[in-house]
């Protein structure tokens, strides 16, 4: 098992339908445990994805629109049954802190970060690193504890010679995860989903409901799919469905974001469960 995994736990917008829950979307990231917008139901939905209340480190909240929130209060009671032992650090626009306090019902919370808009994405970016090569290890004589000498010092005498860390390695970019909901186009979305591995979009709409995206601020399919390929994302997790596609969402909305991007695309459904792409090996 990855990892670095994706656990789609609801894909509906507004309202649930017969095989999809509100939002919700549990990102594993090492040991980190991120939720984010746990709508109504959540706490079902993690029984059935096996995902337990302890696993949870932050809660994510970009808004406070019922399908985005309403299962807060069902997640927290659940923590607090549990005993979950660690802080969980919740993360939400800073103006809507009333309405926060009205969903918070266990006590374990403190709030860490507060945002200064009312709706918000989130970016989790790993700092870039170094890849060590071992045939240059082998090459110069050096195994070992001295190949971890040699990566926090960044030189190393070996062999009565000085080797650097850059003729052992080679750059390592940071993987990046991109969370954008309920918005229209937005140079905000654009600059959340900058080379991101995986950026999770919703795309409430299809191409031809462009005008009533407009007006409800959310996202078409094919927007989705050009914040994806203007900003060099590598795989594009669509979500948040209109229910007037309940019976083909899949290649319509699959079909409208490919017209424009044209790296991987997975139209979420329930109990997903998504791999962060692994790094390209240069």
């Amino acid at each position: 098992m990855s990892n670095r995994e994706l656990v789609v736990l609801g894909t509906a917008s507004q309202a649930p339908t017969r095989r999809r829950n509100h939002n919700g979307y549990f990102l594993r990231w090492d040991a980190e445990g991120l939720l984010f917008d746990p709508g109504e139901g959540t706490q079902r939905q993690m029984l059935f994805a096996g995902v337990t209340a302890s696993q949870v480190n932050r809660i994510c909240v970009t808004h406070f629109h019922g399908d985005h929130c309403l299962g807060l209060p069902g997640v927290l009671q659940r923590m607090s049954l549990d005993r979950v032992a660690h802080v969980v650090t919740a993360h939400y626009p800073g103006e809507n802190g009333e309405v926060f306090g009205r969903l918070r019902h266990a006590s374990l919370f403190h709030e860490a970060l507060s945002h200064l808009v009312p709706t918000v994405g989130y970016r989790l970016a790993e700092p870039d690193g170094r890849r060590m090569l071992p045939q240059e290890l082998v090459a110069r004589g050096i195994s070992g504890p001295d190949i971890g000498r040699l990566q926090r010092a960044g030189r190393l005498l070996a062999g009565g010679r000085l080797v650097t860390l850059d003729e052992v390695s080679a750059p390592r970019r940071g993987q990046c995860f991109a969370f954008v909901m309920d918005t229209r186009l937005c140079d905000a979305a654009f600059e959340l989903a900058a080379d991101a591995d995986m950026l999770v979009c919703e795309a409430t709409f299809a191409d031809a409901d462009a005008r009533l995206a407009h007006d409800y601020g959310h996202l078409t399919a094919g927007q989705a799919g050009r914040i994806a390929a203007e900003a060099g994302a590598r795989l594009l997790v669509l979500t948040h469905f209109s229910q007037r596609y309940e019976t083909r969402p899949a290649d319509l909305l699959r079909g409208e974001a490919a017209a424009v991007f044209g790296g991987e695309i997975v139209v979420a459904d329930d109990l997903d469960r998504i791999p962060v792409p692994r790094r390209p090996v240069h």
